[in-house]
């Protein structure tokens, strides 16, 4: 079997409400979601999600190989861009690209991948997490009890720009899971890199005065080791960081200076690279989390590894043209025996959407605000226009 080509195709996933974090929203609630699918001379096509910004590049380093050598293919894609660099939107390309290559090996072994990663079982412990910011605390109930009806009884908030506001609601989805499960949430909460290191420390320590969290995610920037260290250090919640972060090589500086807790991977950065970031966090004796995205493609892979603690449900439905062969039930991630990832992707349906949508408008969350980590001392400024 030989890698001949592939295609691309973009559908929407309509969140059915606005979605966002500390850095900004997406009001509309319909966010693009890019599909990758690798084609083969068996006919036997493999499907990826993630960017297809730089897929041209490093195509050519697996076109007319066998795609059953995913994990050699994968090197040989970095390999590819060696000089010009792995980061960003390259490293997702190659991450989508690792994702259908995965999918293939499954689909021409006829297994689930989680079987052919050599999991033992299919059912992998999830929490809650709705990318919830702007929305009303009756909102934020109504969206919430949706989760607690399917038994999870983890959650994480989006928060990170009031206090009070985070206790509130905090507090809120506290007594709605207790409520609908009997047992008290583990409560997380995510700052999306929005706070300098003090602002961290005082937001943190405030809500802990009054609510037990079991980790905040992302209190600073991504690559600030000795940030990340003295919040760890600071408050009793555990720090959770890593989804952003591209390449081992990013991972080592947190994992040697101990300045994560919970180490983190993003789902558009493909299967090889969680796989690789999980072992490295187990000889650390660190759990390791995915961060959710579309359809769940790590649920996988973190079937397989010994040290994964939770995977990340952000919402219940997938995307416009994609079903997944997996469900959420009694607070788990439960895959299906499908080949492969478990996807079908119905490319005529997603060829009609007129719909647009993206994550990077101006008031997004992917584009960081002018006074994130400037917040310390209250609002900016008023800007006086001068009298004519």
């Amino acid at each position: 079997m030989r890698i001949t080509g592939y295609r691309t195709a973009t559908t929407v996933h309509d969140w059915g409400r606005p979605i966002g974090d500390a850095n900004g929203t997406v009001g509309s609630g319909k966010t693009s979601v890019p599909i990758v699918v690798l084609t083969t001379d068996s006919g036997l096509e493999g499907i990826g999600l993630g960017s297809h910004d730089g897929l041209d590049v490093v195509f050519p380093a697996i076109e007319d190989q066998d795609p059953r050598a995913v994990v050699a293919l994968y090197d040989r894609m970095l390999s590819w861009v060696f000089k010009r660099g792995h980061t960003g939107a390259v490293f997702g390309a190659i991450g989508a690209l690792d994702m259908a290559l995965w999918d293939l090996k499954a689909k021409a072994a006829e297994q689930p991948l989680w079987r052919l990663l050599g999991a033992h079982d299919h059912v992998v412990p999830a929490y809650a997490s709705g990318l919830d910011s702007p929305l009303a605390d009756e909102e934020l109930v109504r969206l919430h009890k949706q989760f607690a009806e399917r038994g999870l009884q983890a959650v994480k908030l989006k928060g990170g720009l009031d206090v009070a506001a985070d206790l509130r609601r905090l507090e809120l989805l506290s007594a709605l899971y207790r409520e609908h499960t009997g047992h008290a949430p583990a409560l997380m909460l995510d700052a999306n890199e929005s706070w300098s290191r003090k602002e961290a420390v005082r937001h943190i320590r405030r809500i802990e005065e009054h609510v037990d969290l079991a980790w905040i995610e992302e209190p600073v920037r991504r690559w600030d080791v000795d940030g990340l260290a003295l919040v760890t250090q600071s408050v009793k919640a555990a720090v959770a960081t890593g989804e952003n972060l591209t390449g081992l090589e990013q991972f080592r500086p947190l994992v040697a200076a101990n300045a994560v807790d919970v180490v983190q991977t993003g789902s558009v950065w493909g299967i090889t690279h969680f796989l690789r970031v999980a072992a490295l966090a187990h000889a650390f004796d660190l759990p390791i989390s995915p961060v959710g995205y579309d359809g769940n493609p790590l649920g996988h892979a973190a079937a397989v590894v010994p040290n994964h603690l939770s995977i990340e449900i952000q919402d219940l439905v997938t995307p416009i043209g994609i079903t997944a062969d997996q469900e959420i039930v009694d607070g788990h991630l439960v895959l299906g025996d499908s080949p492969g990832l478990g996807y079908t992707v119905d490319e005529a349906a997603i060829a009609q959407l007129g719909d647009a949508a993206d994550w990077g408008s101006g008031a997004g969350p992917h584009v960081r605000p002018d006074r994130a980590g400037r917040r310390l001392v209250g609002k900016p400024a008023i800007r006086w226009e001068a009298d004519e």
